[in-house]
């Protein structure tokens, strides 16, 4: 998961694929999960950008909380997607 603090934009991509399944699916909670990606993706450019830290962003707190808030809404939101895709 360091790989989307290096390079922040690849958060999109868990957003696409979520958003894509969302699109043959049309669960709810796959669409909640790839908003959450979305959301991140803004949030982690601006800790990029020293925007939302005052420098000294090395020991990141809040990724306990985000990366498992994130899996977690994936996992949901695929598990979502497959069991709407098998019930059609």
């Amino acid at each position: 998961m360091s790989l989307f603090i290096e390079w922040p934009l690849l958060a999109a991509l868990p957003a696409l694929v979520l958003l894509g399944a969302y699109r043959l699916s049309r669960r709810r909670s796959t669409l909640y999960a790839a908003v959450a990606w979305l959301s991140y993706l803004p949030y982690e450019l601006a800790m990029r950008w020293r925007w939302l830290c005052s420098g000294e962003c090395n020991i990141r707190v809040d990724l306990l909380l985000i990366y498992p808030a994130l899996a977690l809404l994936s996992l949901i939101g695929i598990v979502a997607a497959a069991r709407g895709r098998a019930s059609t």
